[in-house]
């Protein structure tokens, strides 16, 4: 038995790179898989027939997919995508929000519309694909149907950290947290997980930074072999946390670097200071946040 016979993924933007290495991992799991990609260039400009090429390695390693062309940025395409799978293979167990394109500058030279391009597809397409999904699996559920459903959102380290020039990509990959930890919360009672990988790799999009060399494909590196920049290193990853054996995680960030798993803690209380039962003085507060908040300046002794 695979980890994911009977399973049916959805994967987007898995004409290339990390999103390929995870269409070939599911596969290789018993996974059907229906391999999304609109086909265009990193910006997000074109389309092309990306997808077909996953498609083909699949089959030849004698896995079952299906390419899927859908603009994950449109809302009603995204929803064709789910019929997709649901049409092909007759049900939806899975759906890994990989799809991404990057528009960099520094604040000051990004125009608008690159901004909004990078929100579109981040944000809007990974809001998308889980709206309908969602009334699919919600629906299972109140029909009575036991529903071991999976969302994959993918984040980055641009968007738990920050990163120059990303100010609209960095953006998007803190939302799709934001996304992930709520979505967590309404669907747990329908039988669906939702968590976020932060995937490494040098893929087109990590290639466009400068001095990081040539993108490469996850099915150039051998089976029996590692390499630190695979674009599929975190494909185990997620593999895990779409089968049932991951039935009780959900809400969490998890980070794929090399041959680290790194379980994220979020935005959390670091240290408390309060006024007394009134309200503070912004003439004061210098002193206080400096001494006891932010510990930058000595207090002196105390008694």
């Amino acid at each position: 038995m695979g980890l994911l016979d009977g399973k049916v993924a959805i994967i987007t933007g898995a004409g290339h790179g990390i999103g390929r290495g995870h269409a070939l991992e599911l596969a290789r799991h018993g996974a059907k898989v229906v391999v999304n990609d609109l086909g265009g260039s990193v910006r997000g400009e074109g389309q092309g027939r990306a997808a077909d090429e996953t498609v083909a390695l699949i089959e030849k390693r004698g896995g079952t997919a299906v390419a899927d062309y859908s603009d994950v940025g449109d809302h009603e395409q995204c929803g064709t995508l789910i019929k997709r799978a649901i049409d092909a293979f007759g049900r939806l167990d899975i759906l890994v929000n990989n799809a991404g394109i990057v528009r960099d500058a520094a604040i000051w030279n990004m125009p608008p519309e690159d901004f909004d391009a990078v929100i579109r597809v981040h944000v809007r397409g990974t809001w998308s694909t889980c709206h309908h999904a969602a009334r699919y699996w919600r629906a299972a559920a109140k029909s009575g149907e036991t529903v071991h459903g999976r969302i994959i959102n993918t984040t980055s380290g641009a968007g738990l950290g920050g990163n120059f020039g990303q100010t609209s990509y960095a953006a998007a990959k803190a939302a799709i947290v934001a996304i992930t930890q709520t979505l967590a919360m309404e669907l747990y009672r329908s039988g669906v997980t939702v968590n976020a990988v932060g995937p490494s790799g040098l893929t087109r999009i990590t290639a466009s930074i400068p001095g990081m060399g040539d993108s490469f494909e996850p099915d150039a590196v051998a089976d029996d072999e590692w390499h630190a920049m695979d674009p599929s290193n975190s494909s185990p990853l997620v593999a895990w946390l779409a089968s049932d054996e991951a039935d009780h995680v959900t809400g969490q960030v998890i980070r794929s670097i090399e041959d680290r798993i790194i379980w994220m803690q979020g935005w959390k209380e670091r240290k408390v200071i309060a006024a007394g039962q009134k309200r503070w003085d912004a003439t004061k507060l210098s002193e206080v946040i400096n001494q006891d908040l932010f510990e930058t300046r000595a207090p002196g002794m105390r008694f």
